[in-house]
C-alpha cells in the first residue's frame, strides 16, 4: 500500500476489489486515507479520502453495494458518532446520519432486512456501552433499539442463518464469557449459553455447518488464549474444540473456500507472523507457512479467486504498508 494502516478496515466490494479505510499510520496518528486493491492487477490506488480520520471504526458492505463506515477514534482523541458512505461507482464519499452516541471498538452487522445493527463499544476512556442502534439505508437515519444485557467492547457479532445476531464476549471490567442473541423481528435481546472461557479481542467465524468458531483473545486476567470454542445455534450451547498452536489476540481469521478457517498474526506476548488452519471435520488446528511480516491488528479479506489478502498492521519495526496473499 502507499500508506501505513493499523486498526483499519478491509471490505471486499461487489466488484471484487478490496477497500482499505483509515486506521493509524503511527501510534495515535489517525488517518482518513483510503486505498483500493485490484486483484486483477495486484495494484493499489487511492480513491477519495474520508471526511475525517478514523481508527477502530467499523465498515459494512450494504445491500446497495455502498460501504457504511461508522464511529471510531480520531485526531486529538476525539470519539466519533459520525458515519459516511463510500460509493464504488463514483469512488466518492458522502456523509450520512450520525449515531446517537460516539463509539469505537463496536460491531456493525448487516441484517437480512438491509438495516445495520451497531452494538456496544466505548464512547470515552473506560466508558463502555451496552446500547445498540439501527441504520436504515433507505432514510440514512439511525434509531435506537433494545440495549444488550451486558456492557461490551472488543466483542464479536455474527449473523446466523436464522437472521438473528450472536454477540459474544468482549470486555467491561474484564473478559466476558456471556453471549446473547438479537432478533431483528422483535428488536429484542435474549441470553444464550455462556462460553466456557471469558474473552475479548477474539475473532468469530461462521462454519459451513452453521456453528460459530470463536478463536483466541484474552481473558479477564489479560491472559492470551489458545483455546477455541464452538457455538451450536440449534442447542445454544458451547463446546471446546482444538487449541491453537499459538495463543493470539489482535489477529485475523477468515473462512476459506474449502470451509477451513485461517487464523494469522496478532499478539502472543509479542507480535507474531505465524498462521494456522482449523479443519471443522476434525476440530484440529494445523500450522501453515508464516506470513512474511509480523502483524498486530492487520485486516484480512477473502478474494473472489480464493486467496486471502492480509494488509497493514503493526510490526516490531513500526506500522506497516505491506500486504501479502495467502493461497491454500
Amino acid at each position: 500500500m502507499q500508506y501505513q494502516h493499523e486498526s483499519h478496515t478491509s471490505t471486499r466490494l461487489a466488484n471484487g476489489k478490496v477497500l482499505v479505510v483509515g486506521g493509524e499510520k503511527n501510534m495515535n496518528d489517525y488517518i482518513n486515507i483510503v486505498e483500493l486493491y485490484d486483484p486483477a492487477t495486484g495494484v493499489w490506488t487511492n480513491p477519495s479520502n474520508m471526511s475525517v480520520p478514523r481508527s477502530k471504526h467499523s465498515a459494512t458492505l450494504l445491500s446497495n453495494e455502498q460501504v457504511l463506515v461508522t464511529g471510531g477514534l480520531s485526531t486529538n482523541g476525539t470519539y466519533l458518532k459520525t458515519a459516511e458512505l463510500y460509493n464504488p461507482t463514483t469512488g466518492l464519499w458522502s456523509t450520512t446520519g450520525s449515531m446517537s452516541s460516539p463509539r469505537f471498538y463496536h460491531t456493525a452487522s448487516l441484517l437480512s432486512n438491509g438495516k445495520v445493527l451497531v452494538t456496544g463499544g466505548s464512547n470515552a476512556s473506560n466508558v463502555y456501552l451496552k446500547t445498540t442502534e439501527l441504520y436504515d439505508p433507505s432514510t440514512g437515519l439511525w434509531t435506537t433499539t433494545a440495549t444488550m444485557n451486558d456492557i461490551r467492547y472488543v466483542h464479536t457479532a455474527t449473523v446466523l442463518s436464522t437472521g438473528k445476531v450472536l454477540v459474544v464476549g468482549g470486555y467491561n471490567s474484564g473478559g466476558l464469557n456471556t453471549a446473547e442473541l438479537y432478533d431483528p423481528s422483535t428488536e429484542t435481546w435474549t441470553n444464550t449459553g455462556n462460553m466456557i472461557y471469558g474473552r475479548g479481542y477474539h475473532t468469530a467465524s461462521i462454519l459451513s455447518n452453521g456453528k460459530i468458531l470463536v478463536i483466541g483473545g484474552s481473558s479477564v486476567s489479560n491472559f492470551y488464549l489458545r483455546i477455541t470454542e464452538l457455538y451450536d445455534p440449534s442447542t445454544g450451547q458451547w463446546t471446546v474444540t482444538g487449541n491453537l498452536s499459538e495463543a493470539r489476540r489482535f489477529h485475523v481469521s477468515v473462512q476459506l473456500t474449502n470451509g477451513k478457517i485461517l487464523a494469522a498474526g496478532g499478539l502472543s506476548g509479542s507480535i507474531v507472523r505465524s498462521a494456522e488452519l482449523y479443519d471443522p471435520s476434525t476440530g484440529i488446528w494445523t500450522a501453515v507457512q508464516s506470513m512474511n511480516d509480523t502483524r498486530r491488528s492487520p485486516t484480512a479479506a477473502l478474494l473472489t479467486n480464493g486467496k486471502v489478502l492480509v494488509s497493514g498492521g503493526a510490526a516490531f519495526s513500526g506500522y506497516l504498508s505491506s500486504a501479502e496473499l495467502y493461497q491454500s
